[in-house]
């Protein structure tokens, strides 16, 4: 069929004729496992709706995060607990701070008698928790005077994250993340029974760079990155427990992150039975040590240099996605073989 452009039109071309096909060649002899694939971000363009060189997109914006603040608190009213494996926090008495900046909302945690106030801040609706976030929070919670300080989102940055764990020492009051799970993002499409786990506190990766011994031929230095566990918090007892790494279902690498975009360069499904089910579709005989690698919990090696970081991004069993990042050159990586 003709291709028309607006130059052909233009310049009174004759169209250049293309094939369009609909039906693609199949190759038996090839099994096809996975194609290609990305994940992609934007961020909101500001907008000038009168022409007077004000950002007016704003205001529109805080509305929207006001409504969303509200919503959110009704759901954690109607689900009130936190769950961290077999342990769980309570929050009563949920309601929006008086005259708060970076809080959203505080609570009581505790018994009637040993009741503690606690302080609530919620991230953005599209978007990761940020590092100021968190600083403008645990300031003003500290300054009121609140126990506990909990930062409840749907993602969060791996920077914002750290300054959780080290929160107290920094800030001057303890700090937890608590992840949202994402059908929250759908409003009323699904049903919030009481029984749902719509906020849990999790973990982060525990991950080892190891410094592979043998270079290859052109000299550069090589690496493997193994996921040792994650950390999983209880909140009741303020103690870390950990899951092993081949205990899983998946967990991605990025060997050279940006500190913008994750970018999967390895992926890794230990928890699962699938693998059997893929030989068998393969028809094909493969070295054990395939399959080890795939559900396993170290990485193939790859090239790095000094100040090159790796991100590794874990998916635990609530669906939840944990990151952490780490740089070539922190503390020495160990000597592999």
């Amino acid at each position: 069929m003709p291709h028309i452009t607006l130059k052909s039109i233009a310049n009174d071309e004759p169209p250049k004729q293309e094939v369009l096909v609909d039906r693609l060649e199949q190759i038996n002899s090839i099994t096809r496992v996975s194609g290609p694939f990305v994940f992609e971000a934007t961020i909101p363009t500001p907008v000038d709706f009168d022409g007077d060189g004000v950002d007016d997109s704003t205001a529109a914006i805080a509305t929207e995060h006001g409504s969303f603040v509200e919503r959110m608190l009704e759901v954690l009213r109607r689900s009130p607990n936190l769950q961290a494996g077999s342990a769980s926090v309570s929050f009563r008495n949920v309601r929006p701070p008086a005259k708060a900046l970076a809080l959203s909302a505080e609570a009581l945690v505790g018994d009637n008698g040993a009741a503690k106030p606690v302080a609530i801040t919620f991230g953005p609706e599209n978007g990761a928790v940020s590092e100021k976030l968190v600083f403008n929070a645990a300031k003003e919670a500290n300054a009121r005077n609140y126990s506990h300080l909990y930062v409840i989102g749907f993602a969060i940055q791996p920077n914002a994250r750290e300054m959780i764990e080290s929160a107290e020492a920094g800030l001057g009051i303890a700090a937890t993340y608590v992840q949202m799970t994402p059908d929250l993002m759908m409003g009323d499409l699904l049903k919030n029974l009481r029984s749902s786990q719509i906020f849990s506190v999790c973990g982060l990766p525990d991950v080892e760079i190891v410094k592979v011994a043998k270079q290859d031929k052109h000299g550069a230095q090589r690496y493997v990155v193994r996921l040792l566990g994650v950390d999983v918090f209880d909140p009741t007892s303020n103690e870390v427990a950990s899951v092993e790494g081949d205990d899983v279902p998946c967990w991605l690498l990025d060997t050279e992150y940006n500190d913008l975009c994750f970018h999967v360069s390895q992926a890794f499904f230990p928890r699962t039975g699938a693998w059997e089910n893929l030989r068998k579709a393969l028809r094909a005989d493969y070295e054990e040590s395939v399959w080890d690698h795939l559900n396993g919990a170290e990485s193939a090696p790859f090239e790095a240099d000094d100040d090159t970081k790796i991100a590794v991004k874990v998916i635990d069993a609530r669906g939840n996605e944990l990151m952490v990042v780490k740089s070539i050159e922190g503390p020495s990586p160990h000597e592999g073989t």
